[in-house]
């Protein structure tokens, strides 16, 4: 069983290679236009540009959205370049390697190593289960968990939806400051078009930080955390099957059959079924 336990270590994460493919090819694409119609990259390279918008936006941000949900939401952006989700092989073995031992010996028997499991959710279903809780009130608080986790998984994507409404808006900004400034030189008519030019700078900042960046990020926090909840429910339907003292083979195959059907499913309608159905209904499923 202990290689089970390493199985659930604590997720830091592998590298998201489509993520960081997907800002090169975007760049890459971006900055390959500007060279081949015969810009160059210093045209691009503006620090008061930079400055306008991610100071403006960031300041809005905060104007906008409670100073713990700002910091939070910073915080996810290491899943949008990290995947630290389990391999689905390695959590149904270790939840099988439980079932089995429970079948035979009883759910106490799981009491010692229900404590070191490295998965908090995997670990407070089991140590519930040992400690006898009742099936209904198990998916109670499991089932409160997972949708605290979701609604603040929504508030910090909401972080980054909220920065890419306002970075374009900024950038405009930063654009007509730019232009009251080439307004002020107009006896010079030389500097007047590359003045013209600089200033549309921060709005190309903006719209870019908000296309590439903060908007993609925000959708990959969402799909992240979907996928954290398919996990729990996925657990959560385990150990019920686990209390009922169901055959370990009959739990293997309900879970590969649910996780088969997981890209097909709806969320809320899986949501809907967990929540309206008796304790026993689901784990009686063939």
């Amino acid at each position: 069983m202990a290689d089970q336990n390493k199985s659930a270590k604590p997720r830091g994460g592998k590298l998201d290679l489509a993520t960081i493919a997907g800002l090169v090819i975007a760049l890459g694409g971006i900055i390959g236009g500007l060279l081949i119609e015969g810009g160059k990259i210093q045209d691009i390279l503006q620090f008061t540009a930079a400055l306008i918008v991610l100071g403006g936006t960031f300041g809005a941000v905060l104007v906008s959205t409670p100073l713990r949900t700002v910091t939070a939401g910073l915080g996810r952006l290491k899943s949008v370049v990290l995947d630290g989700a389990v391999p689905m092989d390695d959590l149904i073995e270790e939840i099988i390697g439980y079932a089995t031992k429970a079948r035979k010996n009883g759910l106490v028997s799981l009491e010692d190593e229900a404590l070191l499991i490295k998965d908090p959710f995997l670990r407070k279903a089991l140590n519930l289960a040992v400690d006898g809780t009742d099936l209904q009130e198990i998916r109670k608080m499991l089932e409160l968990e997972m949708d605290l986790g979701e609604q603040q998984a929504e508030a910090e994507a909401k972080v980054f939806e909220t920065a890419g409404g306002y970075a374009p808006t900024v950038g405009i900004i930063g654009a007509v400051m730019g232009l009251i400034q080439v307004m002020k030189n107009l006896a010079n008519i030389d500097e007047v078009g590359h003045g013209i030019a600089v200033a549309f700078v921060a709005t190309v900042y903006g719209v870019g930080l908000a296309n590439l960046l903060l908007l993609p990020a925000a959708s990959k926090i969402k799909a992240r955390a979907q996928a954290e909840t398919q996990r729990k429910e996925l657990i959560l339907e385990s150990v019920s099957g686990i209390v009922e003292g169901l055959n370990p083979k009959l739990i293997r195959a309900k879970i590969e059959a649910y996780v088969q059907r997981l890209p097909a499913k709806h969320k809320k309608a899986q949501d809907q079924k967990s929540r309206s159905s008796p304790a026993g209904a689901v784990t009686e499923e063939a």
